[in-house]
């Protein structure tokens, strides 16, 4: 039996520290690379020589370009998780504001309202990342592709050559620290690419690494960073073909303190997070309203901001409140004959 409340979220309070240690974090998010390993390293060896034939040499057209284009700047990286819908509107009417840099499978979300990204990036090396683009989108694949043409992509080197083919814009490419002396070989003798991006085994790893590391961005804000799924068990902000079966979950915590279903990988990918942002020096704020990142049964992390991305802005923008004051100090009072101040 279902039953329904209504209910006012309000975050957690903050704990300085896990309940568990921070390298249990890391090791609890490595748990999964050797079977990750074992069942890609053929498909990225393929397809880094595939597409080095093509693209290469990786060097000519890398990640590395973008090296300190947003130093001491904020910027906002976007997950795919079900919260994204929470603030959607809020990011498409100030995204031109800051840099903004996405997850590929938001690509039809962000094109259908009108949010403008910076750059978006793709790691998993399948042939679902084609799809993606256009999975749950309102509109025809076809359409999708042709709005690429306006649009960068961070590539993984052995990203699928079919993803890399129906891309219509600028693509620019990275390498990934992979763990296994064979693949790293494997690479090194087709070409030696040391653009590496630290990533925790998901995509949204990738976003962080190349916002904060590489383009130099401080501080951080994440949106969909959910790493579990809604209260009504969808796992995006759109009609999803993995929705339609969770198969073995685990439970978490959410920022408001709710338990919530996620899959063990994708808890996995929260405990990578967690400890990068105790351990990495920077300013960190989960504008998602929602999800895990951060979250444990006793509180939030201390060091993961909690707030709505509302107020992020409101923050960032306060001021233009006295733009006219500045720009005409001559007559700057409002209709009532007042002067606005910020604070």
């Amino acid at each position: 039996m279902i039953k329904t409340v209504e209910m006012d979220f309000q975050f957690m309070n903050y704990i300085d520290q896990p309940p568990v240690q921070p390298q249990d974090l890391m090791k609890r998010a490595c748990s999964s690379d050797e079977i990750t390993i074992s069942s890609w390293s053929k498909q990225w060896i393929d397809q880094y020589t595939a597409n080095h034939k093509k693209y290469g040499p990786f060097k000519d057209s890398s990640v590395g370009q973008l090296y300190g284009i947003n130093a001491m700047k904020p910027a906002i990286i976007c997950g795919s998780g079900p919260s994204l819908k929470n603030n959607i509107e809020v990011l498409a009417k100030h995204s031109k504001e800051m840099m903004v840099v996405s997850c590929l499978h938001n690509f039809h979300y962000m094109i259908d309202n009108n949010v403008d990204v910076d750059y978006y990036v793709t790691l998993d090396a399948g042939e679902v990342t084609v799809e993606e683009i256009s999975e749950g989108g309102q509109k025809s694949h076809k359409h999708y592709v042709e709005k690429t043409k306006d649009k960068t992509l961070l590539a993984f080197a052995g990203t699928h050559p079919k993803l890399l083919e129906s891309w219509k814009g600028k693509i620019l490419f990275y390498n990934a620290p992979i763990p296994d002396e064979k693949i790293i070989n494997a690479f090194k003798e087709v070409e030696v690419f040391d653009m590496h991006v630290g990533n925790g085994g998901n995509v949204l790893g990738a976003c962080l690494y190349i916002a904060k590391s590489v383009m130099g961005s401080n501080p951080i804000i994440f949106t969909g960073a959910d790493f579990c799924f809604s209260y009504k068990n969808t796992f995006h902000s759109w009609p999803s073909k993995y929705d339609e079966k969770l198969g073995n979950v685990v439970r978490a915590t959410d920022v408001f303190g709710n338990c919530v279903r996620t899959w063990n990988s994708y808890f996995n990918f929260k405990n990578w997070f967690d400890f990068i942002c105790l351990r990495v020096p920077g300013i960190w704020i989960n504008a998602s309203e929602g999800g895990c990142l951060g979250a444990y049964p006793e509180g939030n992390l201390r060091c993961i901001k909690q707030q709505t991305l509302e107020s992020v802005f409101e923050e960032y923008l306060m001021y233009r409140k006295i733009e006219i004051q500045c720009k005409s100090p001559w007559d700057a009072r409002d209709e009532k004959g007042q002067i606005t101040l910020t604070f």
